[in-house]
């Protein structure tokens, strides 16, 4: 499997960014990479104040790369940077060595409000 993390800076974003970007993912984003070829699957992650970030597992180094960079031609007009106010601060391909699926199970959907 193949990876893409993306993250945006939040130092200099509005002060109501981290519920704004919480709104967008739920109401918007999650769906979108839900329904997107190749994609295994998107993690959203935040450390309030700080950074936000995007990280998505592609079956394949083909999508990856395709969306890695499809996504770098835009990404200063992308929703995500239009509500923080900037450009993502890093963009960077990875390789999956391993996922393990522990006891509690998978599940999809809105992390904690």
């Amino acid at each position: 499997m193949y990876g893409l993390s993306v993250r945006w800076s939040l130092a200099e974003a509005p002060a109501d960014v981290d519920e704004a970007l919480r709104e967008y993912v739920h109401g918007t984003s999650l769906e979108r990479f839900g329904a997107m070829e190749g994609l295994r699957f998107k993690t959203w992650r935040t450390r309030p104040g700080e950074w936000f970030e995007g990280t998505y597992v592609f079956e394949n180094a083909a999508a990856r790369d395709e969306f890695a960079a499809s996504f770098a031609r835009t990404a200063a007009d992308s929703p995500g940077s239009k509500i923080i106010g900037s450009a993502p601060v890093l963009q960077e391909t990875f390789d999956v060595v391993a996922i393990a699926e522990g006891r509690a199970g998978f599940t999809a959907g809105p992390g904690p409000s």
